[in-house]
Parts: structure tokens; sequence; C-alpha cells
């Protein structure tokens, strides 16, 4: 069988494409990708070939003086995917949201090839948004999905996990106690954020020394903000490493009795999977404020504070980790609701999706 995946070019999209692609390889299927140049540099780790680059643009309201070259980019694109498609002959065409998936998305809806799709938002992404009602399935990352056209047949499955991350989770969570270290783990998205990597040292210096003594911290820093948040962390006495990247991020998941991140679809289901108590800071600026609805997930469990970038103010956080770090009580009860929304058999649950659009066997 042949399967040929589409995504964007962010992690967000290319990971989930990546889960399916290694366990529907595994299985004996030849798996082809589909992806524009940023996703190439994602593309490397995902056992697909051949990979292809199509021409693909956002079309974004706030740029409306780029739509029309946008849309030029996107036609051309399913030129390109029409005649691939023809030529390798998939089975079934997978979107996991993106502007470089819509052109093969498009082709293969118009050539009859069965598509699935996997939104991982709580929110329905605009490119899915455009194929969901001619699609086989949706499967989304969130028990509950908003924007969805009423056509469309839902199928919450929850995110697939890279391998290391579902192996980093198979451990207990264990509180750190009345006076034992406390591992504190602050992320802000695959690009870092300012408003985390600025705001989170001033917090954190300005609680009380007993606590901060306790503090061993990992902190996704911008490049920019990496002198000022050595030296503040250094000034209060914590035990800080920053850096902009950390290519072992489960490594320090695993570690982690408490998370400062943002609510990307990937964070928060990482999140769940690890069983971390969190306060998660959606991205003020993300489309149709996904962000928001993907931190109610683990809000309404009572396993995560979310707190707007306009109330992220080194007092407030300052104040959340005071109440929320001395509380072992809530620290191990809010990790039993987080693993409520984990859904570890997320990309056997979309490989089985995909092999009963196409009557393979499970």
């Amino acid at each position: 069988m042949r399967a040929l995946l589409a995504a964007g070019g962010t992690g967000g999209h290319m990971f989930p494409a990546q889960a399916l692609a290694e366990t529907l390889k595994a299985q004996g299927w030849d798996i082809a990708m589909m992806t524009d140049t940023r996703g190439e540099k994602h593309a490397g780790r995902i056992p697909a070939d051949p990979i292809i680059r199509v021409s693909a643009a956002t079309l974004s309201p706030r740029l409306p003086h780029k739509v029309p070259g946008g849309i030029l980019k996107l036609l051309r694109g399913v030129g390109q995917a029409k005649r691939f498609i023809k030529s390798w002959k998939p089975d079934v065409v997978i979107g996991f949201g993106g502007y470089p998936a819509f052109p093969a998305i498009r082709a293969a809806q118009a050539l009859g090839i069965p598509t699935i799709l996997h939104e991982q938002n709580a929110v329905l992404g605009r490119v899915n948004r455009v194929f969901a009602a001619k699609a086989e399935y949706v499967a989304c990352g969130f028990d509950c999905l908003l924007r969805a056209p009423a056509k469309a047949k839902i199928r919450p499955i929850g995110n697939p996990m890279r391998d290391a991350v579902l192996s980093a989770s198979k451990r207990p969570y264990t509180p750190p106690g009345k006076t034992g270290p406390i591992n504190l783990l602050i992320v802000g998205g695959s690009l870092g954020s300012t408003i985390i990597s600025t705001t989170v040292p001033k917090a954190i210096s300005a609680l009380p020394e007993s606590l901060r003594a306790r503090l061993h911290i990992v902190q996704q820093t911008r490049a920019a903000d990496l002198d000022e948040a050595t030296k503040l962390y250094k000034a209060a006495g914590v035990d800080a490493r920053c850096a902009p990247f950390f290519a072992d991020i489960q490594t320090y998941l695993a570690k982690a009795h408490f998370i400062i991140a943002r609510a990307g679809a990937s964070s928060v289901s990482e999140i769940a999977l690890m069983g971390l108590p969190s306060l998660l800071v959606p991205l003020a600026i993300a489309m149709d404020d996904h962000q928001t609805e993907n931190a109610k997930a683990l809000k309404n469990l009572g396993c995560a504070d979310l707190l707007p970038e306009s109330e992220f103010t080194p007092e407030t956080v300052k104040n959340i980790l005071l109440d929320k770090l001395c509380d072992s009580t809530y620290l191990e009860t809010a990790s039993r609701a987080a693993l409520n929304a984990a859904r570890p058999d997320a990309t056997a649950r979309l490989a089985d999706l995909v092999k009963a659009v196409v009557g393979a066997p499970s």
C-alpha cells in the first residue's frame, strides 16, 4: 500500500506526520511526503521516499496584498501535486494541515483519491476547514474540535507523539515533597518566546530565598534574551540552564515537576502524556486563538493555570509558582488529572483509520 503524507513546515504539523510514517513504514507501506521549503528541514527524520517540495504560500487576512500571489503559488502547487499523484498512485493521502498540505489534498480530492485529515489543535485550521467535508475522516488531537463543518466525520484520537517522548513518559511522577529539589521546565514553542524568556526569570528572582534554593531550572530562552536571563538567575542564586533550543527535550520533560509553556497542540499533548502540572501561556496572535482552546483541555481538568499574555507579569507568575510549587498534594493530583487527557495510542488509532479507508487489515 502507498500513502502520501502532506504537511505544513512547522514541527506541530510535521511531528504527527513523522509518527504516522514510522508506524506505516514498519508495517510495509511505501510512504511519500509532500511539503514546502521550510518543511524539508524537518522531513529528514521522516521515513519517506520520495520527499516532494511543492509551491505553496500562506493566505493571511492580515496581509491582503499578498493574497493574489499566494493563490497563484497554491495553484501551481496543485498542478505539481496532480502530476505526482498520477505517476506515484497513492492509495490514500493524509493531510496534517498548513498551507503546504493544500496542493496535495486539493489534487487528491479532485482525482478521487481518498483523503484523511489530522487536526492537531482544538480549532480546525483554515486549510483543513476547506477540505473537511469531503475527507473520509477528520482525526483530531482534542475531544472538542471547533469550527468543523457539519458534514465532517470527526474522530477524536489524540496527537501522535514521537517515540522518544512516548518512551520518556513511562516513568512515575513523584512530587518534590516539602524540602526536596524542584525541577522547573520553561519552554516557549519551536521559536522560543520573548515574553516567557524575560518574565519568568524576574518572577523567580522575586520568590523567597528558601524556595529559590530548591529550584533546578531548565529554560528555553531566545538568543537575544539569553545573557539577561542567565544574569538574573545567577544573581538570585538559582541553578539554571538556559539555551535557545534543547534537542533532548524529552529528558527534561521526564524530570520536571512543573512546566511553563505555550499552548501549541504538541506542547499540550506532551504535557498531558507526561502528567505534568502546568502554567500555559497561549500565543496571543495565534490564528483563531486556537492555543487558548488547546489550553482549556488541561485547565478544565484542574491541572493547568491558563494565563493570557496580557496578564503574564512577574508578580502574577511569582504568585502562581509560590502557590503551586509548595503544594505537593496539588502537584500529585494535577499530575493524575493531566494523564486523563493523554492519548498515548494516537498514532496507532490514526494508522487504523488509514487502513480502514483503503481496506487494509489492521
